[in-house]
């Protein structure tokens, strides 16, 4: 999915251990925007002890030309792949101290673009954008089909982060 940023919200709720969502929407052309949701906390890894925080890792690039606008179909998307290329280092965020770097790109970003599995509630989006390989509390290990999303900036400089919870590789 890539497209125009339009709005970017850390989510909110009476119960704070129920925050674990920075919510980004995006315009990708027709009538309705896109909401790329952004998992900041693990609540399943907090629910069974293990350590909710995220890590994130940020890849640098440039770029001379933005991708097609649209919701289109990808061939997968590997962390793995792009750790071969890239040194990446990852950094443990807690949900807040994240919501801050996310708001400062979201607001500066002319263009997004974004890796996750589409989901239609009161709305569309995409989710699960992150590393899908088991970790301390999902055994489920899925391969090429990670999430991320990159923010194209003005300066012709794009950021990819990679999301990852306690126990993935």
């Amino acid at each position: 999915m890539a497209g125009i940023p339009i709005a970017f919200a850390a989510e909110t709720d009476p119960v704070p251990s129920n925050i674990d969502h920075f919510w980004i929407a995006i315009g990708i052309g027709g009538d309705e925007p896109i909401r790329i949701a952004l998992s900041t906390h693990s609540r399943q890894n907090a629910a069974a002890g293990f350590d909710p925080r995220v890590r994130v890792g940020v890849v640098r690039s440039t770029w001379r030309e933005l991708p097609a606008t649209g919701l289109l179909a990808c061939r997968g998307f590997d962390y793995r792949e792009v750790e071969a290329a890239e040194m990446v280092s990852y950094i443990m965020y807690e949900r807040s101290e994240l919501e801050t770097p996310l708001a400062e790109k979201a607001g500066r970003a002319i263009f997004i673009e974004a890796w996750g599995e589409s989901y239609v509630r009161n709305h569309r989006g995409i989710h699960q954008v992150h590393s899908r390989r088991a970790s301390c509390s999902v055994l489920q290990d899925y391969t090429g089909r990670d999430g991320a999303i990159r923010f194209y900036f003005a300066d012709a400089r794009a950021e990819l982060f990679l999301f990852k919870y306690n126990g993935q590789p």
